[in-house]
């Protein structure tokens, strides 16, 4: 599938009247090199390019900041739960495939710059050995399929994915991640092949499932309601994994705007997750805990029980970890999913130092509580 859409800077340049000062040019270039940029025609209309701040752009449009490599590119284990090529089994119900290393726009907060847009041994070179794999797994209830974003691959692989799948009865439901949505929405409505297969496949018996991935307000478009609206009349129902970023969404107001709006649209709010320490993402995107949390409360404290049904997340390697509360100068925890199952619910608490992003800049303290 084709998505129209801007590869260089030259192409911004000419497209909305932007001068990219010569002083950065070179080093953005760098950046691009290493980590392409795509911004599809439709999204790039979304930015006040008049803006230097605008936080469509800073979600899209590369930054120097790239430059800094501080972080891990792969932050939440993903390799060492690679089963196969492509295929991750890292909490015992979710099976995940890596389908492809492309997507419809390339966000710069991505935790997957190590694969996304550039060749990768990463992604699921044999879909039907997979399948074999989940067959011979009764504990796994769903599939996530991911990327990259699946939704850019051809309507017809997508139902094969989805015909092969649905043949496995201890599968309870299928997901789908994908931005498209937000992206390039006109490929789900305009797409009536593709509308036609989910409802196919979406039943009673069997859900499918598309986990998007709103960031901010002004994504929530009328494109973007209608894609969401096509995928609900289709029997799909539609979820939302925000990240908190800095520069962004990094305040009450503006993420509780956007949880407004997409409840609004119809869409479930999911996860807000910790952005997390990636190269050339950590010191561009991520805010400290002590001020996430805070965040979250306070957008928390402006919406409705529908609105606030997310929780806020750290994705690390040991499991998918709650942030429950601050206190003083300790963090209180829970696992809300782990890799080890049996500390599924374990709470417990941390040292909260001032800059603390991420659970391994928590210190431990003297005594620790624990239950589950």
């Amino acid at each position: 599938m084709q998505i129209p859409g801007f590869k260089s800077l030259e192409e911004v340049e000419q497209a909305f009247g932007v001068k990219i000062p010569d002083s950065e040019r070179e080093k953005l270039q760098e950046v691009i090199e290493k980590h392409p940029m795509f911004i599809p025609d439709y999204y790039a209309r979304l930015i006040d390019w008049s803006d230097p701040n605008d936080p469509i752009k800073n979600i899209i449009f590369p930054s120097l900041d790239e430059l800094d490599v501080s972080g891990s590119y792969d932050t939440s284990g993903e390799k060492e739960n690679t089963v196969l090529t492509g295929l991750q089994h890292k909490y015992k119900e979710t099976a995940l495939l890596l389908v492809t290393n492309r997507c419809a726009g390339y966000c710069r907060h991505c935790f997957r710059k190590r694969l996304v847009g550039i060749p990768t041994n990463e992604t699921l070179k044999l879909f039907d050995r997979a399948v074999e794999y989940i067959k011979e797994h009764p504990e796994i209830t769903n599939v996530l399929i991911s990327g990259g974003d699946p939704l850019v691959l051809p309507t017809d692989v997508i139902e094969y994915f989805l015909s092969e799948l649905s043949k496995i009865p201890h599968l309870k439901f299928i997901r789908f991640g994908s931005r498209v949505p937000v992206f390039y929405p006109m490929r789900i409505y305009e797409d009536t092949k593709l509308l036609e297969v989910f409802s196919k496949y979406s039943t009673p018996e069997r859900r499918v499932y598309l986990v998007t991935h709103f960031n901010h307000p002004n994504e929530v478009t009328k494109e973007a309601r209608k894609a969401v609206d096509s995928l609900i009349r289709a029997g799909v129902p539609v979820s939302n994994q925000t990240v908190l970023l800095k520069g962004v969404n990094d305040t009450p107001e503006v993420l509780a705007t956007l949880m407004k709006e997409i409840t609004s649209a119809g869409v479930i709010p999911y996860y807000v997750f910790q952005c997390r320490p990636v190269s050339r993402v950590k010191t561009h995107f991520q805010v400290p805990l002590k001020e996430g949390y805070w965040i979250v409360e306070g957008a928390k404290r402006m919406l409705d029980g529908h609105a606030k049904r997310f929780k806020y997340i750290m994705s690390h390697n040991t499991g998918k970890i709650e942030i429950v509360g601050v206190m003083g100068d300790e963090i209180f925890l829970k696992y809300h999913q782990a890799k080890n199952s049996e500390n599924v619910g374990k709470f417990f608490r941390m040292k909260l130092t001032p800059n603390a992003g991420w659970l391994d800049d928590l210190e431990p303290v003297e005594e620790e509580v624990c239950a589950t």
